[in-house]
């Protein structure tokens, strides 16, 4: 049994992930964080059978809850301080939200090593997301040439999106894209070419309609290669890979990121 904390308990993703952890024989709903909703239950703000209340911070839930896992679905101002306070507190995490850097995941990973707790972070956890990211990375084995466009909603902050910043940085391990025009030598605002992650290009799009879309293109001479992942307008496509992430995170100490790591055992070539 995985007694689970979840942040970000108030959130759009929350309601049908919650729902399925209250179905699951092997998991269990021990606590919430929201800071709107802090000192209420948890079944008076998700409408669940759970027994347990909701906290206004991730320290104050561990505190009161013992739990071995902790979700969160939070905000990139909120995760960092969440995830390190429950690494600290020798809780498995897994990580539903943008904002944490390349940096930040290089830090966790020795502290979490150091205190034996397993953390695992994608930036989407749709199944079709993650074999859109293993496709493209089989793709840059054999295509020198890409760049990706990031659409998500008009109010979204972060930028790039956490599934175009890490698909960009799982490619980097394949190869890195051939340099169109260095942009030294650009006649106009290099702004305009989007921002380098990990030596792909990435334009982000914020408008209204979009959740988070993520397309890649690969050209060559006389031809392209087009993936796109475009998710619907409600959570449901994240519940199956948030629940295998909560089965497997404690497998292995440190970070590992990304769910098609947990999708598919065969390592992408490495140039």
């Amino acid at each position: 049994m995985f007694d689970v904390c979840f942040a970000g308990v108030t959130g759009w993703t929350a309601p049908p992930i919650l729902a399925a952890i209250e179905q699951a024989d092997d998991l269990a709903l021990m606590c919430g964080v929201s800071r709107s909703a802090a000192g209420k239950s948890l079944a008076e703000v998700t409408g669940l059978q759970s027994a347990g209340a909701v906290y206004a911070t991730v320290s104050e839930a561990l505190e009161a809850t013992p739990v071995d896992v902790l979700i969160d679905f939070t905000s990139p101002s909120a995760v960092r301080g969440n995830v390190w306070s429950a690494v600290d507190a020798g809780v498995h995490v897994v990580i539903g939200s943008s904002g944490l850097t390349a940096g930040d995941f290089e830090e966790l990973d020795r502290v979490a090593r150091d205190r034996g707790v397993g953390v695992f972070a994608a930036g989407n956890f749709s199944v079709m997301a993650a074999v859109l990211r293993r496709a493209a990375a089989i793709a840059a084995e054999h295509l020198s040439q890409w760049e990706i466009l990031d659409y998500a909603s008009a109010g979204k902050p972060d930028v790039p999106s956490g599934t175009s910043r890490e698909l960009a940085e799982t490619l980097s391990k394949v190869r890195r894209p051939h340099a169109a025009v260095p942009l030294s030598e650009l006649d106009g605002p290099v702004e305009a070419r989007g921002a380098e992650v990990a030596g792909t290009r990435i334009h982000s799009v914020r408008l209204p309609s979009f959740v988070v879309s993520t397309e890649i293109v690969f050209g060559g001479p006389g031809e392209r290669l087009v993936m796109r992942h475009d998710p619907g307008l409600d959570p449901a496509p994240y519940v199956v890979g948030t629940l295998l992430a909560v089965r497997r995170v404690g497998d292995v100490p440190g970070v590992r990121r990304g769910l098609d790591s947990l999708l598919f055992t065969e390592p992408t070539a490495v140039r």
